[in-house]
């Protein structure tokens, strides 16, 4: 499937496995929104996207959060 220029929306982006999705999705080619509980680590992770020449853009949430 060819995923360049799509979007992809990635929950839990700043380690594990969202971190790995991430990362394996910006090689090729997506555009991505990242969201994680944590605003450094995620930070991380869109600026290493980002200076391999992908698009990220970071946000810090608990999804999980009812408010």
């Amino acid at each position: 499937m060819n995923i360049q220029g799509r979007g992809a929306l990635i929950t839990g982006a700043s380690r594990g496995l969202g971190r790995a999705l991430a990362e394996a999705l910006a090689a090729r080619g997506a555009r991505l929104a990242l969201v994680a509980r944590e605003a450094g680590p995620l930070g991380d992770v869109a600026a290493t996207i980002r200076a391999r020449g992908g698009v990220a853009h970071a946000i810090a949430a608990d999804i999980g959060d009812k408010q």
